[in-house]
């Protein structure tokens, strides 16, 4: 029997996760059918209790539902907790595990497609949102050597970097301040966490924080040369990149964690590419 698996969502039309998963599916020799799931604002609970009652296996979860999710879990993974979302369960009698996959799938693309070591770098991310506090726990794990969040509301900054250090950064320093705060500061690695690029808006940043041979990275995917990265390369940045390795590695996660065999990335990640023009 074909296994069932969804992605859910309000809106739904625009998810990419039926094409990676089917792809994915195709690639490792799973029978699985995977569909897109919309459900009504209010309406998530009832609508997953449906298609577990249909024999469903899996979900992933987008917005606005992630928090949805994190409630309707009965076993939250550590990366679900620390994310406070939830962007995958999997169903297994009266038991719903969750998971967060997305601050994994930026580092193993990073990392693993991008050859860009974090171990040792000086990295900053813009933004205090879900999308930030989802990637703390993995990007600590690399071991930089400095972390900063910034921020327009300087308090939602020094909570994530409370966070990343209650959460075992020991020795790593973490900083949460305001983007006035930068100064002359330079970071090899940056994120834009924010959700500006969705509105073709460029956060309140100063081309001076990329340093020489620095990788900016926009979480947005799909939207070409979003104002972040035309500022990087404005400023001589060289290295840039969307979230389209995001995307494909946080579902080779939420895969694997399904079916026990991990997918290769490289076929979904070149058909999903815009070209950064």
């Amino acid at each position: 029997m074909t296994d069932r698996y969804a992605v859910i969502g309000n809106p739904i039309e625009q998810s990419k996760s039926p094409l990676i998963h089917t792809a994915f599916a195709q690639v490792c020799g799973q029978a699985i059918d995977y569909t897109k799931l919309l459900a009504p604002l209010g309406g998530f609970a009832s609508a997953v209790d449906a298609f577990r009652a249909a024999g469903g296996r899996g979900m992933n979860v987008t917005a606005p539902f992630k928090l949805d999710a994190f409630a309707y879990a009965t076993d939250l993974a550590p990366s679900a907790q620390m994310a406070g979302a939830v962007n995958a369960m999997k169903f297994e009698g009266d038991k719903v595990y969750a998971e967060n996959f997305d601050g994994v799938g930026l580092v193993r693309d990073v990392v693993h497609n991008l050859s860009c070591p974090i171990q040792g770098r000086r990295i900053l991310i813009l933004g205090a949102g879900g999308a930030t506090r989802g990637a703390l726990m993995p990007i600590m794990d690399q071991q930089p050597a400095e972390l900063v969040i910034v921020n327009r509301t300087v308090a939602k900054a020094e909570e994530l970097a409370a966070l990343a250090l209650a959460h075992g950064a020991g020795s790593i320093p973490v900083g949460g301040i305001g983007y006035a705060d930068l100064g002359a500061q330079t970071f090899d690695l940056v994120f834009n966490a924010t959700s500006a690029s969705l509105k073709t808006e460029l956060p309140p940043l100063s081309a001076s924080v990329f340093a020489q041979g620095c990788l900016a990275y926009d979480l947005t995917y799909g939207k070409g040369l979003t104002p972040f990265l035309q500022l990087a390369k404005q400023a001589g940045v060289t290295h840039l990149a969307d979230g389209v390795g995001m995307l494909a590695e946080q579902a080779a996660e939420a895969f694997a964690w399904w079916r026990g065999v991990r997918p290769d990335t490289r076929a979904v990640i070149e058909r999903l590419t815009v070209p950064l023009v």
